[in-house]
């Protein structure tokens, strides 16, 4: 064309979660039966919303303001409902025009960093999740500036790190954490929390926190929300239903803005991305209208408690398939669904691989390996031999070598088989030398 018309940041738009299911179908094609263990939908694996909640759902289906425009900021009464609900906390206050609704939390992402000026950088997590880093980079053109998460500290933030590059680097104008975090599973105490408020106060930052898990907590994780630690610290934190309910198909989700008035150019941020909102209208009615009449039923503790016992015991099943394990690192979940498994230093080389019998799957992850990182070759090689697909930790901006799996499989024996499967996969991809065998019994 005349013009270039190509963003500077399109090359950063990189989302491994999904990138790999091309890859898995193209193995799929070749006759290998595929296990997704990739993404992070708790009903496609077998576990939907339970009755009491879909019957609220389909009573408000036929409840024709459900199927209306809505304000531009949300539904009032919802915004109430919400505001209402941090309130009881001790901490911020927060009113309903503290709170914005999107199309799922992508949507609020791709406006938050999007509405940034483009030489503000905000500070993320490495191990990172995709949507934000992806997004952050790709609003500022270059890549994305991250912090450690230590594996050898449950996967808790670096604190020295974080404000070593604050303090030699003026461009960051803000930080962002997930608790519980993804791809990790760690949850953070509150004096972790309160020492990354304490940097953002001291060199005038403000702080995002991705809370979509949490009221998914779990093997004595504190639930805590924003509000409760940031003290005077301007800040967003991002909620939505699709992990919770669970229901991600409704692409419903909100931001809390905290101590919007400490600070002007804060303020007239947050301003913009209201504005930008209404050039959209609205977002999803029916998904909102549901959630004073779900989240204020009686039946919601326990659903929530059910769910967090439900993912504890599935974290010890997996800690107890990889006990022994000598040649990963494994960081027992305490929140979310996702776990991540580490290489130790040297385990993985270009020469490792799994017996694949299959003539044409063995020639295709022989092509898909060439030039890839360690664990994603590991990857590739499990999902050729195996059908398991999960997800390189090298995808999520990270320069140690691993994986991402998910809790999330609703049937009990195939789950078991996962995790057996796994292991028996990393036992001897690690002792191949020119290739060990794998047996894959059927799930």
């Amino acid at each position: 064309m005349r013009r270039n018309i190509l963003h500077d940041g399109a090359a950063s738009l990189k989302y491994e979660i999904r990138e790999i299911v091309s890859a898995a179908h193209s193995i799929e094609r070749l006759g290998r039966e595929i296990t997704w263990e990739n993404i992070g939908d708790p009903v496609q694996k077998g576990e939907g919303p339970p009755q009491w909640i879909r019957d609220i759902v389909g009573d408000l289906v036929k409840d024709v303001p459900s199927w209306a425009y809505c304000d531009t900021a949300g539904v009032p009464e919802t915004r109430e409902f919400l505001a209402e609900l941090v309130n009881r906390r001790d901490g911020v206050r927060l009113t309903p025009d503290d709170i914005f609704f999107f199309n799922g939390l992508g949507d609020a992402v791709a406006k938050v960093y999007g509405f940034l000026r483009r030489e503000a950088r905000i500070l993320g997590p490495s191990p990172a999740y995709s949507t934000h880093s992806s997004a952050e980079a790709a609003h500022s053109g270059y890549g994305h500036v991250t912090y450690d998460l230590d594996p050898y500290n449950g996967w808790m933030p670096d604190i020295e790190d974080i404000r070593n590059k604050v303090k030699y680097n003026d461009s960051i104008a803000g930080i962002l954490l997930l608790s519980p975090d993804n791809p990790t599973g760690a949850v953070y105490p509150r004096e972790i929390l309160e020492e990354i408020a304490a940097i953002a106060r001291e060199y005038d930052l403000f702080l995002i926190a991705d809370e979509i898990y949490a009221h998914i907590v779990y093997n004595g994780g504190a639930r805590l929300h924003m509000s409760e630690w940031i003290g005077d610290v301007p800040g967003i934190a991002m909620r939505g239903i699709s992990k919770e309910y669970p229901w991600p198909g409704a692409r419903c989700g909100w931001l809390e803005i905290l101590n919007k008035d400490k600070d002007s150019n804060f303020s007239h941020y947050v301003n913009s991305l209201l504005a930008a909102k209404r050039l959209e209208v609205s977002s999803t009615t029916l998904p909102q209208m549901s959630i004073p009449k779900v989240m204020g039923d009686p039946r919601y503790k326990s659903h929530l408690r059910e769910r967090e016992n439900m993912f504890a015991g599935r974290a010890e099943e997996l800690v107890e398939g990889f006990h022994g394990c000598e040649s990963v690192i494994l960081n027992k979940p305490g929140g979310a669904f996702y776990f991540t498994i580490m290489f130790k230093d040297g385990v993985l080389n270009d020469s490792r691989m799994l017996e694949i019998e299959d003539l044409g799957i063995r020639k295709r992850i022989v092509q898909m390996t060439q030039q890839v990182e360690p664990d994603k070759r590991f990857v590739y090689y499990l999902m050729g031999a195996t059908g398991i697909v999960v997800v390189p930790l090298t995808g999520f901006q990270c320069s140690h070598y691993g994986f991402r799996g998910t809790l999330l499989e609703h049937d009990d024996e195939k789950r078991a088989w996962i995790f057996k499967t796994l292991r028996e996969a990393i036992d001897q991809y690690v002792g191949s030398g020119s290739g060990a065998t794998i047996a894959v019994a059927k799930a």
